[in-house]
């Protein structure tokens, strides 16, 4: 029995599983393994003169000149620690030499040696060379550093607590997407922009969500107490700023309000209509889910675009995976309507009888997720209850995460 809170101890986070389910929940869906060597290369606490031996993703480059019309590159490298500025010498034509292989991969094996000056910490490389081994991802890019056994178990605890056949399309749809849904970051930058981010951003609705539906008695009353929150949260912000003599522009709640108050204007004209909660929650699940195709990195797999399109004729280009980034192909679509297409794939591969109209419900909900046009969403605004519910727990998750230290994302 899981019992803790979540958004400023204000959401009770409440589930049960015995000690056999959770077990095989790990069996059948393993969460991703951790790395268990030692921490990540840390530019800024290495000294001065230390030689280096790492494995780096590159995030960017450029030819520069010296001031007597010498050629160098720099570079900027990163891994779990962060950015790792670099320069590389053309020494023995090294620039002309490097230059393709940079055009070409996007995680390298090099060697240097740290530098100083002003202050300012970098790296001089001496060797550089693609990684020509499998990718373990965990090794390169930051990862939640929440529990994923936890996690795991929470996602499915809720999945199987929906009714038929909610479940069924749930639980179709990890057992084919799992291995990559538990990987996939749910931000190139924003938020959640980080491995396991899509999982812990998924569960973080699914609380919003059953605290509005399912531990309060009234949604509406729900939502009034959420914005309440938010509202106390930001005028503690504004006040720490003061006293700090800060500026506003890291204030996470600036500029929410109002559209928080708007949105719940919105809900009020179905307020007489019920909640359809087992297709809400299913929603959740697909609502970001298309940015397994959305969003690209070292180590991430192809499988999902296979799965989507089956019978399409796909020459995988040598592909610089590197840091999180968009995916020239699935760019083009977007997370949105893949999560649609997704929806619809689980439904027709596996033959699940549902209502056409539950289908347009989730269809809607998956669609009118971020709320406005402006916002990417691909409806003009929620047209039910579910729509603007899972655009506000959407809205809310997002931001609140902001709000945690990195050690306790």
């Amino acid at each position: 029995m899981a019992n803790h809170t979540y958004f400023y101890e204000m959401i009770p986070v409440e589930y049960s599983l015995t000690d056999q389910q959770k077990k095989d929940i790990l069996t059948t869906y393993s969460p991703p393994s951790l790395p268990t060597s030692e921490p990540a290369f840390n530019l800024q606490s290495a000294t001065r003169g230390m030689s280096v031996k790492i494995r780096v993703l590159l995030n960017d480059f450029e030819i520069k000149q010296t001031k007597t019309n010498k050629s160098f590159l720099k570079i900027t490298f990163s891994n779990q620690a962060g950015n790792i500025p670099a320069k590389m010498w053309d020494n023995n034509n090294s620039v002309e030499m490097t230059v393709p292989l940079l055009e070409k991969s996007g995680v390298f094996d090099i060697q240097g040696q740290v530098d100083e000056y002003n202050g300012f910490k970098s790296l001089t490389v001496s060797s550089i060379s693609p990684c020509s081994e499998e990718i373990d991802p965990f090794q390169l890019l930051a990862y939640t550093r929440q529990d994923l056994d936890e996690l795991t178990c929470e996602l499915f605890a809720y999945i199987y607590d929906l009714k038929q056949p909610y479940q069924s399309i749930a639980l179709n749809a990890m057992e084919r997407l799992w291995d990559s849904f538990k990987l996939s970051p749910a931000a190139k930058g924003y938020h959640h922009n980080y491995l396991g981010g899509l999982l812990k951003h998924t569960i973080g609705l699914m609380r919003f969500c059953r605290f509005i539906t399912v531990i309060e008695e009234n949604p509406f009353q729900a939502v009034i107490k959420l914005i309440h929150k938010v509202e106390t949260q930001y005028k503690q912000e504004i006040w720490e700023s003061l006293k700090q003599d800060q500026s506003a522009n890291g204030f996470v709640w600036k500029g929410t309000i109002d559209h928080l108050y708007s949105m719940l204007h919105g809900m009020s004209e179905y307020k007489y209509e019920s909640i359809n909660y087992d297709a809400l929650m299913t929603s959740i699940l697909f609502h970001d889910i298309g940015k397994l195709l959305e969003y690209d990195y070292a180590g991430r797999s192809m499988e999902v675009f296979h799965y989507l399109y089956p019978t399409a004729q796909f020459e995988e280009p040598d592909r610089k995976q590197s840091g999180i980034a968009m995916d020239p192909i699935g760019l083009m679509v977007g997370h949105i309507p893949y999560g649609v297409l997704l929806l619809n794939k689980v439904i027709e591969d596996h033959q699940i009888s549902i209502s056409m109209e539950a289908i347009h419900l989730m269809s809607h909900c998956i669609l009118c997720h971020h709320g406005l046009p402006e916002w990417g969403s691909a409806v003009r605004k929620p047209l039910n209850l579910e729509g603007y519910i899972i655009h506000i727990v959407d809205y809310l998750d997002s931001r609140y995460e902001n709000t945690e230290k990195d050690e306790e994302k």
